[in-house]
């Protein structure tokens, strides 16, 4: 690396410290050593550390940092590989929030902060430092062996191996382990812990004409998390389909797989895997799977009580059908995995065929159904009814033979739960009618139906209260009784959140099948008549159900908003 001002060139020769002949022969033997004019002088006696910083310094308007008086126990350390810091000769002295400083003697070396940077996630700030003291600091930093990243700070993160099913001790699988893009397999390390710290439901690696962008879905929302160059885009790629056991070397077609993290010796999180061939590259989406959001309870999920009773009361029946419908990401699987934990005993027998299988629970059969060799939900359930189950999940009801099998199960002695694509209770209805199901079938074994979506919660610590006029409220569809009781806030935003939330909470609509609902459905009336019905019946709609959480204060009004419609 060479110094590229002539500035500084010209101090140091009007300063005799260098010559300008001397200077010139030392920029190409720098060159030929692929090291820094600056180390070369110093190192070959040729001028003193402390001058070439003091000219550094003033020329670029960069701060001077006295390595002498910093204490090395001090460094923020195993933040970045101290092969990379020695390749760049640069060393991280301070983090403070998402700023690193970094020491360094050549100004000039803007590679090791856009690579350092890039290494840690963080925004990365020069300073100016001695040279000699500079290198003496980098080898104590190396024979500490200062190696590894991890920098969580609370220390959560014990181990932190990719476990592969079928061969564990395959090495490539090691996601902290040594490859040839270095960078690369720790920056996605560090998206992955990045990913389960913050929370987030999802990472989206994204590439574009001009740009490469990673983001997180957090409390249902997504945000950009990073900004990795763009030619790094196949690398990782690459890195993620190796550690999820995909054929590195297909680029044309989809494929499936999956990451089993341990990040501790009693806890590991598992990554749902694919990828999508775009214009510019391989989308990559990973849907992170935790087993403990499927252990909540139910007390945590949201419920009114009125709702929960409805619900508990159907998990306690000897058979019928419990439908959960949303569209995808609104928590239905949790809300099925929470009944299937509470009916979950040793004296009944649990079986689910689900697309695929997200959450491993301990004393469920659960079967991954396979379209390619010809294991569907029907074929699934069928078997099913052969292994004598009490309880049967089927993931969810897309075609007519897996409802009347479903159907068929729930008639003859069985609980079945299930999931449907639809936005409402009443809907969920209307599709089965119009799938097929007979009206009779529906009205007579399907005992609750749950429709839901999920809201942000409100940051307890930093939300206000909202004023919002009566008129304005109703308008919005609150009753007048609700209005007296309502406590709206609004969110603000600080260090423990985002953007005013933290956390989701569920929004349910809760339905019965009562006598009235029934006759509807054996007349073959439509959506509208049987959300009336639900309406007259006492079951709130999914827009209510919101209204009472902005109410309460658990969530604004505007995230009702955005998540409900007003009806």
């Amino acid at each position: 690396m060479t110094i590229a001002l002539s500035g500084m060139n010209k101090r140091l020769a009007e300063q005799h410290i260098v010559s300008a002949d001397s200077l010139m022969d030392a920029q190409k033997a720098a060159a030929r050593d692929k090291v820094s004019i600056i180390t070369y002088l110093v190192q070959n006696g040729m001028a003193k550390a402390s001058d070439l910083a003091t000219i550094a310094s003033d020329e670029l308007g960069v701060p001077v940092f006295d390595l002498r008086a910093f204490d090395m126990e001090q460094l923020p350390r195993d933040l970045v590989d101290i092969k990379l810091l020695q390749k760049h000769r640069a060393l991280p002295l301070i983090k403070r929030a998402n700023r690193l400083f970094i020491g360094v003697s050549d100004p000039t070396a803007l590679k090791a902060l856009e690579d350092i940077r890039f290494a840690t996630g963080l925004s990365t700030e020069l300073v100016i430092v001695e040279d000699d003291i500079l290198g003496e600091m980098l080898d104590k930093a190396a024979d500490a062996g200062a190696t590894d990243l991890g920098d969580f700070e609370d220390g959560e993160f014990e181990e932190l191996d990719v476990v592969d099913a079928e061969q564990e001790d395959n090495e490539r699988n090691d996601i902290s382990g040594g490859t040839d893009d270095a960078p690369v397999v720790r920056f996605v390390q560090q998206m992955l812990l990045s990913a389960i710290k913050k929370g987030a439901s999802d990472l989206h690696f994204e590439p574009y004409e001009r740009a490469y962008r990673v983001r997180f879905r957090v409390d249902g929302v997504l945000q950009t998390m990073s900004k990795p160059p763009i030619q790094l885009g196949p690398k990782i790629a690459a890195r993620l389909k190796i550690l999820s056991n995909m054929d590195i070397s297909e680029r044309r077609i989809p494929q499936d797989g999956r990451i089993k993290l341990r990040i501790s010796k009693n806890k590991a999180i598992d990554f749902r895997v694919n990828t999508l061939p775009t214009l510019f590259g391989e989308k990559i989406v990973l849907r992170i799977l935790d087993p403990s959001s499927a252990k909540l309870g139910i007390d945590a999920l949201g419920y009114e009580e009125d709702q929960k009773a409805i619900y508990l009361n159907a998990l306690s029946k000897p058979q019928g059908m419990i439908l959960v419908t949303g569209p995808t990401g609104s928590g239905k699987t949790v809300s099925l995995y929470t009944g299937l934990n509470i009916v979950n005993q040793e004296g009944v027998n649990i079986s689910t065929a689900e697309d695929p299988v997200e959450i491993n629970l301990e004393g469920i059969n659960q079967v991954n159904v396979n379209a390619k060799v010809g294991l569907d939900f029907a074929v699934a359930l069928r078997s099913f009814l052969r292994q004598d189950p009490d309880i049967i999940m089927v993931g969810e009801i897309r075609d007519l033979e897996t409802a009347s099998i479903a159907i068929k199960a729930a008639q003859t002695g069985h609980m079945v739960m299930s999931t449907l694509h639809t936005n409402s209770a009443a809907e969920t209805l209307t599709r089965l009618l119009n799938m097929g199901v007979p009206s009779f079938n529906l009205a007579t074994t399907i005992n609750v139906i749950i429709a839901q979506r999920l809201a942000r919660r409100l940051c307890s610590a930093c939300k206000k209260p909202a004023d919002v006029p009566a008129e304005a409220l109703r308008e919005q569809g609150f009753s007048d009784e609700l209005i007296k009781q309502a406590k709206l806030f609004q969110p603000v935003g600080c260090s423990a959140c985002n953007k005013g939330y933290k956390g989701r909470v569920g929004v349910y609509e809760v339905v019965r099948i009562t006598p009235r609902i029934s006759k509807i459905i054996m007349e073959g009336g439509n959506a509208i008549e049987l959300d009336a019905a639900m309406r007259e019946d006492g079951f709130a709609s999914l827009r209510q159900s919101g209204l009472m959480k902005a109410a309460q204060g658990v969530t604004s009004l505007e995230e009702i908003n955005r998540v409900t419609i007003d009806n």
